[in-house]
């Protein structure tokens, strides 16, 4: 369907997304080539890995009729503002589940006052609601009660993440036709569906990588097997999950690594996004020339979104 016709399609002018190849000395030393597949720029509002799991999930709202979209996330949440930004583009009403009840007395965040603008409305929940909520999303009963306060909507779970949305990020690969032994694709990891979808388009040979930006988060192994096994029906071997480079945790970024993507930013001509990116970039360098990228290994790093504007 061409994007006159698919207001979904039309959200991202720059598909597919360019792939850049990176010139260094240290990772040219250790035998390993790198690439970077700019997803980044794909759309100003809906980058990256938002929009190719958003996708799918907007196209099925509105086949079935939905006239509402209601998610959760945190106070910086990127996937917030993506929701909030991709509804009013398509006609679509928001809503934002906020973790946090504290937050609603409180001035809001440029992130939060940016999914505003868009027109979503905020509901702002104790921690514990929060969790038990999303614990139970499965369950027609929790639905039913977000549907008694909100109305009729199409549920989309933290960071956007189901089966729809691992599809739709299985789509990077369709655009990197020249894979096979040797190469890795590697991205940030948060809730999985990213990874999850790269790993099940790689052909034969090839292999996906993802860091984990969550410290402690081995759970997200368990993750990406239940979106396999759910929506394909099998396991995939040829993916892990490295859980050495969250930098102390969500949202933390120590000096080591503002320093590696400040010389990034320099050697490179790229505004490092630091809470996913960076963490990334950082594991490729570490892990260059060992058992995990050997020699001989052409790694095609996927920028998942810009760096925060404020």
């Amino acid at each position: 369907m061409s994007p006159a016709l698919d207001p979904v399609l039309a959200l991202a002018p720059r598909l597919p997304s360019p792939v850049w190849r990176v010139d260094d000395e240290r990772l040219a030393g250790r035998g390993v080539e790198l690439r970077l597949k700019r997803d980044d720029l794909v759309h100003p509002a809906v980058p990256g890995n938002k929009w190719r799991k958003l996708a799918p999930n907007l196209r099925a709202a509105l086949d079935e009729g939905h006239a509402r979209l209601l998610t959760f996330g945190g106070a910086y949440s990127n996937h917030i503002r993506a929701v909030a930004a991709a509804g009013a583009a398509v006609g679509l009403g928001t809503v934002g589940v906020i973790r946090g009840d504290e937050l609603a007395r409180a001035p809001r965040n440029w992130s939060l006052a940016r999914a505003e603008a868009y027109g979503m409305e905020l509901a702002f929940w104790d921690r514990a609601r929060f969790r038990e909520t999303l614990s139970g999303l499965a369950e027609p009963g929790t639905v039913r009660r977000l549907e008694e306060r909100w109305g009729r909507s199409y549920v989309l779970p933290e960071g956007g993440t189901n089966v729809a949305a691992a599809r739709g990020a299985a789509e990077i690969v369709a655009e990197l036709p020249d894979l096979g032994p040797g190469d890795v694709v590697c991205c940030a990891v948060g809730t999985g569906g990213t990874l999850a979808g790269i790993a099940t388009a790689l052909p034969e040979g090839a292999r996906a990588l993802g860091v984990a930006v969550v410290k402690g988060a081995r759970y997200l192994d368990g993750e990406v097997a239940r979106l396999h096994e759910l929506g394909w029906g099998r396991a995939f071997a040829n993916w892990r999950i490295d859980h050495d480079h969250h930098g102390g945790g969500y949202g933390r970024v120590p000096a080591g690594l503002a320093a590696f993507a400040e010389d990034f930013e320099e050697r490179h001509g790229l505004a490092v996004e630091r809470r996913y990116v960076a963490k990334m970039l950082r594991c490729v360098y570490d892990l260059a020339g060992g058992p995990a990228l050997p020699p001989g290994s052409r790694v095609t790093a996927v920028i998942t979104g810009p760096p925060d504007p404020v």
